[in-house]
C-alpha cells in the first residue's frame, strides 16, 4: 500500500493554460473588421459559437454611445484570427433606469421582422410617454411601431435595419407617427436578436450602374459638336439683330420735347377762352344789377 501512495505522488500534473492559445476576435463588416477582444482556447473548434459582448463606445471611440451592447458571435477562424457575425444588440440596464422615472407609462412591443435580403429578427421597441396613458392608448401606439418596423423592414436589407436600430433612426421614425395620436416622449429600440441570416444575395446598387455607364459616354462625336456650335450661334445672332433694329425704328418716331410743347400750347389757350368767357358774364350781372334800382 505504501509503494501505491508513492507512485501517486511522483505522477506529473499537467497545465491547461500552456496548451491554450491566445486568439483575437475581429467585428463584422459592418463595423470595419475592428479587433475586438482577445481570447484563450485550446484548440479552433472550441471558439466557434462563442459570444463577446462589446459596447459601441470601444468601436467608435464616442463616449455618448456607451449605452449599447453588441453582442458577436465567432462562426470562423484563420490562424490566430476570429471572424465573429452580429448576433444582436440590447441598451445598458442605467440606461432604461435613468429614462424611466414615476408618474410616466412605459409601452414595450416585441415584433418578428423579415428583411429584404430573406433575413429574421426580433425588435424589441419601448416608448415613454409624459402622463400615465390608458390602455387603449398604449395599444394604438404599439399597433403605430409593428406597422412602422414592418415597413422598413421590407425595404432595407440586415445590415443597414440593424445600423438604423442602433443609431436611433428607427426610434425617431416611429416618433413621428405616433406623435400624430399622443405626445409620446421618447422611443428607442431596446434589443435587436438575429434568428436566421439573410438567405438573399442582393448586389449593391453602384457595383451595378459603374459598368454600364462607361460604354455610354461618346468619344468621337465631341468634335462634330464643337463644330456646330458656331453655326448655332451665327443664326441665333441674326434674329436677334433684327429685333435690335426693330426696337431702334420706333425710338426714332418717339416725339421730341420741342413737340411735346407744341402740342400742350392750343389747351392753355382754351383755358384762356373759357376764363374770358367767364368774365364777361360776371360783367353783364353786374350791369344789370346796377340798371335795376334805377
Amino acid at each position: 500500500m505504501a509503494k501505491a501512495r508513492v507512485r501517486t505522488t511522483t505522477r506529473k500534473v499537467k497545465d491547461r493554460w500552456k496548451a491554450k492559445n491566445w486568439y483575437t476576435i475581429l467585428a463584422p463588416s459592418l463595423f470595419n473588421n475592428v479587433p475586438v477582444a482577445e481570447t484563450l482556447a485550446e484548440t479552433p473548434d472550441n471558439l466557434i459559437g462563442r459570444v463577446t459582448e462589446v459596447s459601441l463606445q470601444d468601436i467608435t471611440n464616442d463616449f455618448r454611445k456607451s449605452h449599447i451592447k453588441l453582442l458577436f458571435a465567432v462562426d470562423k477562424i484563420e490562424q490566430n484570427t476570429a471572424h465573429t457575425q452580429l448576433k444582436g444588440h440590447l441598451l445598458t440596464s442605467d440606461y432604461l433606469r435613468r429614462m424611466i422615472r414615476r408618474r410616466k407609462s412605459r409601452v414595450d412591443g416585441v415584433f418578428d421582422v423579415e428583411t429584404r435580403d430573406g433575413a429574421l429578427l426580433r425588435v424589441k421597441p419601448f416608448a415613454i410617454a409624459e402622463k400615465r396613458i390608458q390602455s387603449s392608448q398604449k395599444k394604438l401606439i404599439r399597433n403605430v411601431m409593428n406597422d412602422v418596423i414592418r415597413k422598413e423592414g421590407k425595404a432595407k436589407t440586415l445590415n443597414s435595419f440593424i445600423k438604423d436600430c442602433i443609431d436611433g433612426k428607427m426610434g425617431s421614425e416611429i416618433y413621428k407617427h405616433c406623435k400624430v395620436f399622443y405626445p409620446v416622449k421618447r422611443i428607442e429600440i431596446n434589443k435587436t436578436e438575429i434568428i436566421r441570416l439573410p438567405t438573399i444575395i442582393i448586389e449593391d446598387e453602384k457595383s451595378v450602374e459603374t459598368p454600364e455607364e462607361k460604354p455610354s459616354e461618346p468619344t468621337e462625336p465631341q468634335p462634330v459638336e464643337s463644330e456646330e456650335l458656331p453655326l448655332k450661334e451665327s443664326i441665333q445672332e441674326k434674329p436677334e439683330e433684327a429685333t435690335t433694329e426693330e426696337k431702334q425704328e420706333p425710338s426714332e418716331e418717339e416725339p421730341t420735347p420741342e413737340d411735346r410743347k407744341k402740342e400742350e400750347k392750343p389747351k392753355k389757350k382754351t383755358k384762356a377762352k373759357t376764363t374770358k368767357k367767364k368774365k364777361t358774364i360776371t360783367k353783364k350781372k353786374k350791369e344789370k344789377s346796377q340798371e335795376t334800382p334805377e
